[in-house]
């Protein structure tokens, strides 16, 4: 057998056994690394949580955006189409009724006029622009625009009395104010002075 063959031996002449290699100094006991492993592994958990949630919010923010652009849009160009619903209503509000009698080219008229503010009034109503209903109900500062006190209406105070122009809404959005006029509280009586005695003798 060549010497390089030969087995190491120990002193006592039993073979030699190779040593476990030494821990590095620096190394983490296991229960450590698994801990620290574990708490890397939240941390990314939660970033990524938080990332989902920040893409679904910006998601949803631009469908509510998108909604509300199709909603909305026509919102200038309604407002501006309003004051010709207001002259149109005007024109037959001046009318009386007797004098389209025997006149038939002022009846035709006033037909012609009347179809046009009912067409025009469907055509709100298809983009969701809808007239606010006032009159005789109790004025609300986020609908209504008081221009004046009625006075002995017998309706309760701050009941609208009076519309002087129609309001609107467009989808739940204020287009534009109804101008009205609002009942005001009767004024109260003076009370009898108790101290004052009337002589009833004449």
């Amino acid at each position: 057998m060549n010497q390089q063959d030969t087995p190491a031996t120990d002193p006592t002449g039993e073979p030699a056994v190779a040593a476990e290699p030494a821990p590095r100094a620096d190394a983490a006991p296991p229960d450590a690394a698994l801990a620290e492993l574990e708490r890397q592994g939240a941390d990314l958990k939660d970033r990524l949580l938080r990332a989902l949630a920040e893409v679904e919010n910006i998601r949803r923010r631009g469908e509510r955006d998108r909604e509300d652009a199709g909603k909305y849009a026509i919102t200038t160009f309604a407002r501006s189409l309003l004051a010709v619903g207001d002259n149109l209503k005007r024109a037959l509000d001046a009318v009386p009724a007797e004098a389209r009698n025997g006149n038939d080219a002022l009846a035709a008229l006033l037909a012609g006029v009347e179809l046009t503010e009912r067409e025009l009034q469907a055509v709100f109503s298809r983009h969701g622009i809808k007239t606010i209903d006032a009159l005789g109900a109790k004025f609300d500062a986020n609908l209504h625009q008081a221009m004046f006190e009625v006075e002995g209406t017998g309706q309760a105070p701050g009941t609208i009395a009076q519309v002087m122009e129609s309001g609107y809404v467009i989808a739940d959005r204020l287009l534009r104010p109804a101008l009205v006029g609002v009942a005001k509280a009767p004024a109260a009586t003076p009370a009898a002075d108790p101290t004052v005695k009337i002589d009833t003798k004449a």
